[in-house]
């Protein structure tokens, strides 16, 4: 009898992919990670991970790969965490009538200006918003708008040329950056131009039609969107709650989502929330974690059951408050050392400390998501106490950066 097989397109370096390929294993399923780059991904030789090099952006090329391993595996389901492949792999998965997303959902969802365009004619709230391709529109659109304005690309992940602009100056300088060649554009330049909306930042979890937490996170300064700390649950009052889980649930039916997980994000503003984002996927690292530790449920688990057409379970077992608070790099230079993480994991209710980079590894700012060089997470009965525990935990762990030497050095 062959043995059963989840295919992982691509993967991740930060827990997540890690995770997944363990939660495939527990499920007695053998993992095959499909990749333009296997060597990228840390785990893949650590976990003895089954890996193929195969070009992610060519759906012939997967559906080759994947009838080849037909011939020695059972391929019981199909999977990724990462945007730019998942509509590719709604398409293998009704390629191979597997369970899966609805891939026309995911490439509408995926492009932020549809997105925004779908939502809106839903009665959805959005921020005000006009999509540009040249300078002079994305001046223009600045100023219909009104300064501030954020400038993001109008498809990408991880809050890659996102950034937050209070002056015509810097809506200038941002231009010149998306666009002048130091941008990496996956398609063609498209930059999404929006109302800066301001409040209170929440990202709710949905499974299917089912909100599984609401987080609360917190940025580092302006004017980019770098996570510094996340909550769950958020600190909502009822009704705060339920909007929030309503404005959510339109947006599944707004875009055509439904099918296992999505992340929404949104800012409660003057006018209620808004929401900013909604990506058809499980968000990365922390998030998993936080679940896990607040509520019981292993979202990522629950995911492949979905995806290899098992019955699933969302149903919490307990009930905690945990935080994740990321460690971001404060300057550009090669990362020396760092440590501490020992006597921070020993902190009682520490869940989880974990340094992402190397030692001797060159560390850059890019604003975005890459700034993060590792977490903490802890989780306890209230937010206070968790909180506290957290600080304690971070205050134990240090590292050392020597900046880059200057040109001529």
């Amino acid at each position: 009898m062959a043995r059963r097989a989840l295919i992982l397109v691509e993967g991740h370096n930060r827990c997540t992919g890690l995770l997944y390929v363990q939660a495939a294993k527990r499920l007695g399923l053998h993992p095959i990670t499909l990749s333009v780059d296997p060597v990228r991904y840390n785990y893949i030789a650590a976990e003895s991970v089954e890996a193929v090099r195969v070009d992610t952006d060519n759906l012939d090329a997967l559906i080759r790969e994947c009838s080849r391993l037909r011939a020695s595996y059972d391929i019981a389901g199909i999977v990724s965490t990462e945007d730019f492949v998942y509509a590719t792999v709604g398409k293998l998965c009704r390629h191979f009538d597997l369970p899966g997303p609805n891939p026309a959902s995911i490439e509408r969802c995926c492009d932020k200006f549809t997105q925004r365009q779908l939502l809106a004619e839903a009665s959805v709230s959005v921020p005000a918003y006009r999509v540009a391709t040249n300078a002079a529109d994305i001046q223009s659109s600045a100023a219909q708008i009104g300064l501030p304005v954020i400038l993001k690309p109008a498809v990408g992940a991880g809050s890659r040329g996102v950034r937050l602009c209070r002056t015509v100056e810097e809506v200038a300088e941002h231009t010149t950056y998306l666009l002048g060649g130091k941008h990496i554009w996956r398609s063609s330049p498209k930059i999404l131009v929006e109302e800066f909306a301001q409040g209170p930042y929440y990202n709710a979890d949905i499974m299917g039609d089912e909100v599984i937490g609401i987080y609360a996170g917190e940025f580092g300064p302006p004017p980019h969107f770098v996570f510094r700390e996340l909550t769950l649950p958020a600190p909502l009052t009822d009704g705060e709650l339920e909007r929030i889980v309503d404005v959510s649930l339109s947006c599944l039916q707004a875009l055509g989502l439904g099918w296992g997980p999505t992340n929404v994000e949104l800012r409660w503003t003057k006018r209620g929330p808004v929401v900013i984002e909604v990506n058809p996927r499980l968000p990365g690292t922390p998030c998993p974690q936080m679940i896990q530790l607040a509520y019981g449920v292993d979202i990522i688990t629950e995911h492949i059951k979905l995806a290899i057409g098992d019955e699933w379970d969302l149903r919490k077992t307990r009930s905690q408050t945990a935080v994740a608070r990321n460690l971001v790099v404060d300057r550009d230079g090669t990362l020396d050392w760092n440590g501490g993480d020992g006597r921070a994991a020993a902190v009682p209710g520490v869940a989880e400390v974990k340094f992402f980079v190397e030692p001797k590894t060159p560390v850059v700012r890019n604003g975005d998501t890459r700034d993060w060089i590792g977490h903490v997470i802890a989780a306890s009965p209230s937010l206070a106490q968790t909180e506290a525990i957290v600080q304690r935990a971070v205050d134990l762990v240090d590292w050392s950066i020597t900046p880059f030497p200057a040109l001529g050095e």
